[in-house]
């Protein structure tokens, strides 16, 4: 019985800790700059198509959902995701700084996803765009080389 429960309280811990995980994405980009200026955090921008992109599914998938990822994180990163969806609906609120982002920092030329790096003042730390497949060691490597520069 005792196994049984135990057995039970494991998966229920694991199924919990990536819901908590999730929750550490913001979406208002002021509070996020907020967040990291208190924290002395920097600011990760995911310019994202969450339900239409494949290589920003991908890169959802096999990096930001990955524990070697969202241990970095939450040490270094204020996270933020900025998302153009086409099936999902964002509150109007969002839609609007989404746009207003994408114009700031010129993701119509750029593409998805483009990774934004800034420091906990605001300022731009350095950018890539696209995903080639990398897992989660390569992904914090190049945040590391912009952390740096």
């Amino acid at each position: 019985m005792q196994t049984r429960l135990l057995t039970y309280l494991v998966l229920l811990l694991g199924f919990a800790a990536p819901a908590a995980r999730a929750d550490e994405w913001h979406t208002n980009y002021d509070k996020a700059l907020a967040t990291a200026k208190a924290e002395n955090k920097r600011v990760m921008l995911d310019f994202t198509g969450s339900d239409w992109c494949g290589p920003c599914i991908a890169l959802n998938k096999r990096v930001f959902t990955q524990p070697e990822f969202m241990e970095y994180a939450a040490k270094n990163l204020v996270l933020v995701e900025v998302d153009y969806p086409k099936r999902k609906v964002l509150p109007d609120d969002v839609k609007a700084q989404n746009e207003r982002l994408m114009k700031q920092y010129g993701i119509e030329d750029k593409g998805f996803p483009t990774i934004i790096l800034l420091g906990p003042d605001g300022k731009s730390l350095g950018e890539f765009t696209g995903y080639g497949g990398e897992g989660p060691a390569e992904f914090i490597a190049k945040l590391e080389k912009l952390r740096g520069s």
